[in-house]
């Protein structure tokens, strides 16, 4: 696997320095701009001039050459640096190109990624191939690293041996390792876990944690073993013993968890107000949230409540690249900075004018520049339509465990006694309760079990999308699931709501059967028809995508259904196994 070891090649530098030496024009000239210095924490008026995808210099002076240069006159504009999402999982439905072209256009130029959804799906080489392509779009990408599986899969060894997670430690574009919701494993004696922590640490690489609900003790002794910064605080008080142990602190607003404006209100009331160790996440959200911004709806927040109008900057921009140790790159208009930068028409309006990402105009005057985003084959990556060799069954729909699962909201699941007949064909609307398989894609194994509190009167649902990739069916009526297991298989993938043997409404995910490959703006309205269509079915909680990814995920409570079977997450057994097909 070959990649660029360095961001600019000696011949690059070469001609940045030939700009200030005025035998080369820049590219783009920023005229009288008004722009937040981070250095000296104040607005600025400078000249800016970029060449190509850096800026090379910021001061009083202008070029001596202009030729073939775009010069805009900033008098009126004010320029902030292009903001940083720290915490994005890309493959929430959308794709890793989709949110970089969407989230572009509110001024967020860099993305820090999730890799799990690569590691589970694809091949080493297919993930890193992608992951090298989407380094050329103007969206700076960066990625996690991964060290466990959030869940019980059966080949968990082989797919995070450590070949592997040093592979992807050793990427350039990996900048931390985590986040670590198998600390548990940890804590217990895990060293090959510890041991990649000291990899990344020693590669000057940071590690995420994920420690919700955590005692001061449990977070010094992560802090001990290596963590660096939470994400999970949602009270002022974890945000304060947080800061406490020495960690940074990623303060965050989702679709489950819209926390934000809370935290800030308990840090106020805390007296908390130092901001340089603080910044802020969407932590994966769905699209749907996504609908009234990204980080400068977070920015917007902040200077609300009250935080000042440059640490809130800050808290999106400088304050993540010097965490990530990449300030000499990102996060600030300086000289030598990747020319990532942001036209406000107020200083109090986060929302950007027009964007440039990389040198490139990605908006421009309110409007979307078409094809700044090149098209991607997703193909050429293994990302291609589910193929399906097996047929699901009725001898596939027999029930007969003793417990099922519980939802207490979108993703807490707790055991429950079954106490109606489910030997029956089509369940009672009733009650909240609903049939619940998770099978594998490739039709080897199955587990059974009744879903409490998911929907009422729901005939089937059949979705391609969860943690792994495995398929969930959902709903009251058998022969419904069976076509609605068959409707997904023929669309190659996705999520499908069948009632009375007709469609409801789908949304087909192409890409693998995880993602779509629509642009986020036409994904939103196929979600919104399918939150609105389980609404009316009885689904009470705020976000169904989530419910569907975290069916599996063990690193939150209290019973899990997974590769392995009835999986108890305090008690860290299988209570019943998966059964072969």
């Amino acid at each position: 696997m070959l990649e660029q070891r360095y961001r600019w090649k000696n011949r690059h530098l070469r001609m940045h320095v030939s700009v200030l030496d005025g035998n080369t024009s820049p590219t783009i000239l920023l005229k009288n701009a008004l722009y937040l210095n981070q250095t000296f924490r104040k607005w600025m008026r400078a000249n800016i001039w970029i060449y190509q995808d850096r800026i090379v210099y910021v001061g009083e002076k202008l070029p001596a050459k202009v030729e073939n240069c775009e010069v805009l006159d900033c008098t009126d504009q004010i320029l902030v640096p292009g903001y940083i999402e720290p915490h994005a999982h890309p493959f929430q439905l959308y794709n890793p190109h989709s949110l970089a072209s969407y989230a572009s256009q509110f001024g967020t130029t860099m993305l820090v990624n999730d890799n799990m959804a690569l590691v589970l799906n694809l091949k080493k080489r297919e993930a890193f191939s992608l992951v090298r392509d989407l380094g050329s779009l103007p969206t700076s990408m960066f990625w996690w690293c991964r060290f466990d599986s959030q869940t019980e899969i059966l080949n968990e060894v082989e797919i995070f041996s450590h070949c592997n997670i040093k592979s992807w430690l050793e990427y350039d574009a990996v900048l931390q390792g985590g986040e670590l919701t198998g600390w548990p494993k940890l804590l217990d004696g895990d060293d090959m876990m510890l041991h990649w922590i000291q990899e990344a640490k020693r590669m000057r690489k940071q590690i995420e944690g994920h420690f919700p609900g955590a005692s001061e003790k449990t977070l010094a002794k992560m802090m001990l073993l290596g963590a660096d910064c939470d994400h999970e605080a949602m009270t002022g008080e974890e945000v304060y013993d947080r800061l406490m142990q020495g960690y940074t602190v990623s303060l965050r607003h989702s679709s489950i968890r819209p926390d934000l404006p809370q935290l800030l209100d308990d840090m106020n009331r805390l007296g908390i107000d130092a901001y340089d160790r603080l910044f802020m996440n969407t932590d994966g959200a769905s699209s749907t949230f996504y609908e009234e911004g990204i980080t400068d709806r977070l920015i917007r927040i902040a200077i609300e409540k009250g935080v000042p109008v440059i640490d809130a900057y800050n808290m999106a921009t400088v304050n993540i690249a010097r965490y990530y140790n990449i300030a000499h790159l990102h996060g600030n208009i300086a000289t030598g900075r990747v020319a990532n930068i942001n036209f406000l028409s107020s200083i109090e309006n986060p929302t950007p004018v027009s964007v440039l990402a990389k040198g490139k105009w990605v908006k421009r005057d309110g409007v979307k520049v078409e094809d700044a985003y090149p098209t991607v084959n997703w193909d050429e990556y293994g990302l291609k339509p589910m193929e399906f060799d097996w047929d699901l069954s009725i001898d596939d729909l027999q029930f007969s465990m003793p417990f099922g699962i519980k939802m207490e909201n979108s993703v807490i699941t707790k055991p429950y006694s079954i106490s109606i007949d489910v030997s029956v064909d089509e369940l009672s609307t009733n009650h909240d309760e609903c049939f619940f398989t998770l099978i594998d894609r490739k039709g080897k194994w199955r587990i059974n079990t009744i879903l409490k509190g998911f929907a009422t009167n729901l005939s089937a649902l059949a979705s391609s999308f969860s943690n792994t990739g495995d398929i969930i069916l959902i709903g009251k009526n058998k022969q419904d699931i069976i076509k609605a297991f068959k409707r997904m298989k023929e669309l190659g993938g996705g999520i499908v709501l069948m009632e009375n043997g007709e469609v409801v409404s789908e949304l087909p995910l192409p890409l693998n059967g995880i993602m779509s490959d629509l642009p986020i703006e036409e994904l939103m309205l196929q979600e919104k028809v399918i939150f609105d269509e389980l609404k009316k079915r009885g689904y009470s909680f705020s976000d169904p995508i989530y419910s569907l990814l975290f069916f599996s995920s063990t690193h939150l409570p209290y019973i899990r259904i997974t590769q392995q079977g009835m999986f108890d997450v305090m008690n860290k057994t299988v209570l019943f196994p998966s059964i072969m097909r």
